[in-house]
């Protein structure tokens, strides 16, 4: 894959956001209840500080009656903020494998499933979309208002499968629906490797694979900037916390890096 290499413009009187919200002038007061709720993890509630999950989700024009699409949840951190957000007056589809794509695959289901129904104030209309297994299902075309990834564009580079997914999240979004990326920042200085083995991306990289799929960009916030990342560690970006893939070996280094300097980006479906 040809490496690209081109600079993005910035559209014609968009305002940037590049500093994040402080709590008392949060927008969005259903939210930063959702953020509090008791039900949360704790070591999930310990990396709000790092997250900031207020800031970004509103840099993504979320709102409590909305169709939203979480693409593959891992652990549930997000979750656990947009499922109570939307239970009573939106929807949640989160995008995970189908069962029958691996043993892997149905035990991280029936995770979801088992959670599903032991929580049902909090989840029980928790929908699942399919991701992976060569299902792109993700939610009814034409259904949701945002799709927000997290962390994964460097997933699907590496697995070839990056432009399926963001066709995908087209088919999905309505007319003027809304993607929000979060990922890992690659440095301009040189080509992106697309198989991104490292776990770092470009961001004009990602703006091209948004775009290829018809996307426009809208604009980045840099909230989760950190410029103590110098994305040239031993084991990639999980050299960083909170992974911590050397153990011991320079762990007080590490930690005081902090996690990996990330982009967040918007685009928009572009109206009929």
């Amino acid at each position: 894959m040809r490496p690209l290499m081109r600079l993005v413009p910035v559209i014609a009187g968009l305002t940037v956001a590049a500093l994040p919200l402080s709590g008392a002038l949060a927008k969005d007061e259903a939210l930063a209840k959702a953020i509090a709720s008791p039900h949360r993890t704790p070591a999930f509630v310990e990396r709000d500080k790092v997250r900031k999950p207020q800031e970004e989700l509103e840099f993504f024009d979320i709102k409590p009656t909305m169709t939203v699409v979480e693409i593959s949840p891992g652990g549930g951190y997000w979750t656990e903020i947009l499922a109570p957000y939307l239970h009573d007056k939106g929807t949640l589809y989160i995008a995970i494998s189908p069962r029958t794509a691996s043993e892997r695959a149905a035990q991280y289901y029936d995770g979801w499933k088992k959670k599903i129904d032991e929580t049902p104030a909090v989840y029980g209309k928790l929908k699942l979309g399919e991701l992976g297994g060569g299902s792109y299902e993700i939610a009814p075309e034409g259904s949701a208002d945002l799709v927000v990834t997290f962390r994964n564009v460097h997933n699907w580079m590496g697995a070839g499968t990056a432009d399926q997914v963001f066709a995908a999240f087209h088919k999905a979004l309505k007319p003027g629906g809304v993607l929000g990326v979060e990922e890992h920042r690659a440095g301009n200085d040189k080509p992106q490797d697309p198989k991104a083995q490292n776990g770092y991306v470009r961001e004009d990289y990602t703006i091209a694979l948004a775009e290829k799929a018809g996307f426009k960009y809208v604009g980045k916030s840099e909230i989760l900037a950190n410029p103590k990342d110098t994305k040239d560690w031993p084991r990639g970006v999980w050299t960083l916390p909170p992974t911590l893939a050397l153990g011991d070996q320079d762990r007080d280094k590490y930690v005081a890096i902090g996690e990996a300097d990330n982009f967040v980006l918007k685009f928009v479906k572009p109206a009929k």
